[in-house]
């Protein structure tokens, strides 16, 4: 077993100067390793240990890590003389604003930030703005970022949450510093609830839904058939804005986010992670009426967007050639990430369908998840009731000690690059079956 004796030692520097030793909360996790270098599939720690990674920084390396074509772009950027400037537009920013509402048919326009939590914060505001109302819907089980809108009701533990709430749940924070009176603003529901919406909608003005159009921070929980067409519905006759979080689906599933494969238009979206391939940026996009609300000629309706680091030339460069290789020949590489998802997929059928215990596994395209129980979740209170939560992080860790790096936390999605190979893939599928058996043996053993 790896003793990951030279990350405990870069963790106990790293704490005497970060609270916690890592700079994003999310990341404190067991066991802690520290990587020192990505490529491709692959990545590498302090110890000199190499994982095939499917946990991908919470999925933004869609074509691999330091993909060449990306990295080439970057460096050519830097040669070039380019800056940040600060003063006007730039080239690339209108490239990659073309590049996007070219082939998005929903976009109309867009703009540029640097995280997720910023688009979101965004959407929100021009969602208040153009409506006049305060009131935001948001889904339990999702997660849109860090602000204090949606820092709520993501993994709610069900002794917390309650039982299953037929209208809308209690604000439970994710996160101190959230103020009382700002929480009567949001109203936690579930996902694949249309019933839910109507009857928030009937009892307060609403200015917006946000929500994952497939929540993918619980691993990968699809809408229901007919439930994204029925917000876009609900959405219409209450008047409230609809937005998609794509930040997670955006670019993964599709060159248009999962917008473009339901065939459902949001008002606004909002992207990152896969936009620039594991560079830093986010997008926000949408219906031109909403989108001119950060341009509007009345000081008193203009939503403020600002940022210095706003269209930084390396990351928007990097996003640039991440699109070109995602339009490349028709899209092809969507097409090769969804063999080798199904290929897995295949693969674990066969290989556990004798196992005699409960699970199912969840893919759309490149991404998915496997859940320990007998069906696939519709919602986080279905999920949080059934899944094996003990048997999933356990399951997680025997992969990390195999080579194969899921992200040590249960439910958390999964994700194939196009670095990706069948080789890789069969030596995925071979530590599943082993990890799995190792644990449920003992398990069965012990109830003999």
């Amino acid at each position: 077993m790896p003793s990951h004796s030279r990350s405990a030692e870069i963790f106990r520097r790293n704490r005497r100067v970060i609270p916690g030793g890592v700079v994003s909360t999310n990341r404190a996790i067991q066991p802690e390793i520290v990587f020192v270098k990505g490529e491709g599939a692959y990545i590498w720690s302090a110890d000199g240990e190499r994982y095939i990674d499917y946990h991908a920084a919470f999925a933004p390396h869609i074509l691999g890590h330091n993909d060449v074509y990306v990295n080439d772009a970057v460096i050519r950027c830097l040669r070039d003389g380019s800056s940040l400037f600060g003063s006007g537009t730039t080239v690339m920013e209108g490239r990659l604003a073309e590049l996007m509402c070219d082939h998005i048919p929903f976009l109309d326009s867009v703009q540029f930030l640097n995280t997720g939590s910023e688009a979101t914060y965004e959407a929100i505001r021009v969602a208040r703005a153009a409506t006049g109302r305060d009131h935001i819907i948001v889904t339990q089980g999702g997660y849109n970022g860090w602000h204090n809108d949606v820092a709520c009701n993501l993994m709610t533990p069900l002794d917390v949450l309650g039982p299953r709430a037929v209208d809308e749940y209690a604000f439970h924070a994710i996160s101190a510093g959230i103020p009382e009176a700002h929480r009567k603003l949001v109203h936690p529901i579930n996902f694949n609830d249309l019933e839910s919406v109507k009857i928030v909608c009937e009892r307060y003005p609403v200015a917006g839904l946000i929500t994952e159009p497939v929540l993918q921070n619980i691993g990968v929980v699809p809408p229901a058939p007919g439930y994204l067409a029925g917000l876009r519905q609900l959405a219409d006759r209450y008047g409230f804005v609809l937005v998609f979080d794509e930040v997670k689906t955006g670019f993964r599933h599709a060159f248009g986010g999962y917008a473009s494969l339901s065939g459902v238009a949001p008002d606004l979206a909002v992207y990152g992670k896969a936009l620039a391939n594991g560079y830093p940026i986010a997008a926000i996009g949408g219906k031109q009426a909403l989108m001119d609300y950060f341009v509007h000629p009345d000081p008193a309706r203009r939503v403020l967007l600002a940022g210095t680091y706003n269209g930084h030339p390396v990351p928007t460069a990097a996003a640039i050639a991440t699109l070109e290789r995602l339009l490349e020949n028709n899209g092809e590489v969507y097409a090769y990430m969804a063999s080798l998802g199904r290929y897995l997929e295949e693969g674990l059928q066969q290989a556990l369908s004798l196992n005699g215990h409960d699970w199912v596994i969840s893919r759309i395209g490149s991404a998915f998840c496997i859940y320990f129980m007998n069906h696939l979740p519709a919602d986080w209170h279905d999920l949080a009731g059934h899944h094996d939560f003990a048997l999933d992080n356990a399951f997680r860790a025997a992969l990390i000690r195999s080579g194969i790096y899921f992200f040590p936390l249960a439910t958390k999605q999964c994700s194939i690059s196009a670095a990706h190979t069948r080789s890789d893939v069969d030596q995925t599928i071979d530590s599943i079956v082993r990890g799995l058996n190792g644990i449920l043996e003992p398990r069965a053993a012990a109830r003999i």
